[in-house]
């Protein structure tokens, strides 16, 4: 006997009783909390636990790929670093980290990596805001443990300096005359990178600049001093700090006397490469003090002194060490005042260089003399690449030469040549020449 027809609707009806409307009644419940909502699944209910729970029982090795996932989207970017930091190799986890917390963020500067950002970053803001004798060195110690394996560069935008104490001294009035030339001699110190440094095994870049980002009306010179105590702590710090191989400090009111002191804590480091001490207070001295450096530093690479004050003494000093180093690339000296006799000087060395590819000399109060002897550094030096002479008055006959010069050379692939007073013929002939030698350098 054939099973009698059912029809589709009917036999809906039979699988879910529910789906009457007829058989079903709504029931209002008194529970304000109780929901007509399917009751969740028994491994949301798992995952939201752990999730919730990660603080105090952190578990996610142990759980399947995508229950992992899962978990590593629901977290917290609030949780402590002592549970994520060893735990957590999600970038997605990183990266919700570092726009919860800094909106934009950019990590070209930073080898592809959220996590390494947000390390560097947040350890970063940690030292920019410590205050001596006024923050707690525990917690930047504690957090240093935590990020010591992510950390490779540190770019400090600010130093606090210790605040001062507010108590009005007692005026000795034969002396007031005399201490108002002096100046005042309490020194502001800041913090101490000699617990820091050498805890970073992975650390390779160190750029300070001592001085308040955003000081407002509470302007003072002080808040921008570099003192010998704080000379004396970092020459210290990075001397024993060897894994270090770029050193930065700019805008930090650095004089020649404590630039020596920095300087000859380099001599024998073992792994430096780049060394920055730009827009500073730097004269002569230092200028002996870098020729020192590149005499005796095998490793050094590039050498960064622009916006000082050093003369003609000091880049005669600095080019008689070119003729012994065989390590520098690039050696910038632009926004000073070595004048044609630190030019020449210069040019006379860079003859004979074989390692030099890169000067920039720009504002130097260069002229015609210097740019002869540059002539023949074209004719001579086929290693050097890019050359820097803006803003010198070389003029009509200096330009001709250069471009004489330039005719014999195949290696310069760069040259700035803007107001220099040079001719416009001249110039176009020397761009063609740079044209060719890029052209030969493609093919």
């Amino acid at each position: 006997m054939d099973p009698p027809l059912i029809d589709e609707k009917e036999r809906n009806l039979f699988a879910n009783p529910a789906a009457d409307s007829k058989k079903m009644r709504r029931i209002i419940a008194e529970d304000s909390e109780w929901s007509l909502a399917t009751v969740p699944r028994l491994i949301d209910i798992c995952i939201k636990h752990i999730v919730d729970n990660f603080a105090e029982n952190p578990i996610l090795e142990d759980l399947q790929p995508k229950h992992r996932q899962k978990v590593l989207q629901m977290l917290s970017t609030e949780l402590p670093l002592a549970v994520t930091a060893p735990l957590i190799a999600d970038e997605g986890y990183w990266k919700r980290c570092c726009q919860a917390r800094w909106g934009v963020c950019d990590t070209d500067l930073y080898d592809k990596s959220w996590k390494r950002m947000f390390f560097e970053r947040n350890f970063e803001g940690l030292i920019e805001d410590f205050v001596p004798e006024q923050s707690d060195i525990n917690t930047i110690l504690t957090t240093l443990e935590l990020s010591k394996d992510f950390i490779i560069r540190l770019r400090i935008k600010q130093l606090l300096p210790r605040i001062k104490d507010v108590t009005i001294p007692v005026i000795d009035e034969d002396a007031s005359e005399q201490g108002s030339d002096l100046g005042s001699d309490d020194s502001l110190d800041h913090f101490d990178f000699g617990e820091v440094l050498e805890k970073l095994p992975r650390l390779q870049e160190l750029s300070l600049t001592y001085g308040v980002a955003s000081c407002g009306m509470n302007f003072e010179w002080s808040l921008f001093e570099f003192t010998e105590k704080d000379c004396r702590l970092l020459s210290a710090a990075i001397g024993r700090a060897t894994q270090i191989k770029v050193i930065r400090l700019e805008r930090c009111q650095l004089d020649d006397d404590k630039a020596r002191r920095l300087i000859s804590s380099f001599l024998d480091h073992p792994n430096l490469e780049v060394l920055d001490l730009a827009h500073n207070r730097l004269g002569d001295k230092t200028g002996r003090a870098i020729g020192k450096l590149l005499s005796v530093n095998k490793t050094i690479s590039e050498v960064n002194l622009c916006d000082n004050r050093i003369r003609a003494e000091g880049a005669s000093a600095i080019a008689f060490s070119l003729r012994k180093n065989n390590s520098l690339r690039s050696l910038n000296l632009k926004l000073n005042r070595i004048g044609e006799e630190g030019g020449r000087a210069l040019c006379s060395a860079l003859a004979a260089s074989k390692s030099l590819l890169s000067l920039d000399v720009s504002s130097n109060g260069l002229g015609e003399h210097t740019a002869h002897a540059l002539a023949e550094v074209f004719t001579k030096n086929q290693v050097l690449e890019t050359v820097a002479i803006a803003c010198n008055r070389l003029g009509v006959n200096g330009g001709r030469v250069i471009q004489e010069g330039l005719e014999e050379n195949k290696a310069v692939t760069s040259i700035d040549l803007r107001l220099t007073e040079i001719s416009q013929q001249c110039e176009h002939s020397i761009m063609n020449v740079i044209r060719r030698n890029k052209e030969q350098l493609v093919s």
